[in-house]
């Protein structure tokens, strides 16, 4: 069994690598369900529909150039490339790229009181499928 610490993630946002402004990230990979049960079935059947996977990123706001909130203004409204790897590491069938495009929407520029970190978190929508590469 593998046992992994999950701090060292890469993310990257139009080709923008944003691993040091993340604090989570989660890839949600699920598909349709359509129901083929028929007439004697003695149960519900169903088979895989379409791929409707999302990513979910937690980030820390930074306002400089090529950080998070010019990176996500500059893809905002629009379908980007978003990348995650386990770690930093050469990509590998234990280290695989999970490459996706999604619908840059819902971001939170301005977020938190006096004293806090601006943070936001984001879910976007999968555009097609999730393309894994392990070499």
């Amino acid at each position: 069994m593998a046992v992994f610490l999950n701090n060292g993630v890469v993310v990257t946002v139009n080709a923008v690598d944003l691993s040091d402004h993340v604090s989570s990230v989660t890839l949600n990979r699920q598909f349709d369900e359509l129901e083929v049960t028929a007439m004697g079935d003695s149960g519900h059947k169903f088979v895989k529909g379409l791929e409707a996977s999302s990513v979910t990123i937690d980030f820390f706001n930074d306002t400089a150039a090529s950080e998070t909130l010019a990176t996500l203004q500059a893809a905002w409204g629009a379908s980007t490339t978003v990348t995650l790897k386990q770690t930093s590491a050469a990509t590998s069938a234990t280290n695989p790229l999970y490459t996706m495009s999604c619908l840059v929407n819902g971001t939170t520029d301005i977020n938190g009181a006096v004293g806090d970190l601006g943070t936001q978190s984001v879910t976007w929508n999968v555009n097609g499928t999730v393309a894994i590469t392990t070499s």
